[in-house]
């Protein structure tokens, strides 16, 4: 039990500045990143782990990004609260109409380059890849190192999935720190008031 009375699941091992790609997003329990157009004020009064946002701004060197959620989001300076700052990339087939923003890169070539230009420009550090389209296309070509993912006890129904990858393969996960990397996790929720 946390000092805000809350319990939590065994969680994982903190996250490392280790110069990784690192797919991250809080997730809805049907699998949606954000709402429809691109909305997020579903993950109002969702709680994380003591340490969690300060720990992910230590290890985040730069951001790589969608156009779509650019548009729906046009200012790096909200990233986790305001409390990280780097640089940010932006993948766009149409970089010169976008509306600009301080720190941030419009990149106009394939997600590997892209990835490649950003985690060079993490320092060391992590990149993080804030886009369903741009993570699934990175993990499809084996350039997602970890997916890191935050499940929060909602429904959206509708949004943006997490992975949409209709008439595609499976990709086989293993889980960090557990005794069997390729058990389900079990979770149970009831709905509430």
């Amino acid at each position: 039990m946390s000092s805000t009375g809350a319990t939590y699941l065994r969680d994982t091992e903190p996250q490392t500045a280790g110069g990784k790609v690192l797919w991250h997003f809080t997730m809805s329990l049907d699998g949606f990143v954000a709402g429809p157009n691109h909305a997020m004020d579903w993950m109002a009064g969702t709680t994380h782990r003591p340490g969690l946002t300060e720990e992910y701004t230590e290890t985040t060197g730069a951001i790589l990004g969608g156009r779509d959620g650019w548009d729906a989001f046009p200012d790096a300076s909200g990233v986790y609260g305001g409390a990280w700052q780097g640089p940010v990339f932006v993948l766009t087939h149409h970089p010169e109409d976008a509306q600009p923003g301080a720190g941030v890169t419009f990149l106009n070539c394939d997600v590997a380059e892209a990835a490649r230009i950003a985690l060079a420009a993490a320092g060391g550090k992590n990149l993080e890849v804030l886009s369903a389209s741009i993570g699934r296309q990175l993990t499809e070509l084996g350039l997602v190192d970890e997916i890191d993912l935050h499940i929060a006890p909602v429904l959206l129904g509708d949004g943006i999935r997490m992975f949409d990858n209709p008439g595609g393969a499976p990709v086989r996960l293993e889980r960090f720190f557990a005794d069997d990397p390729s058990a389900a996790v079990n979770l149970r929720y009831r709905k509430a008031d």
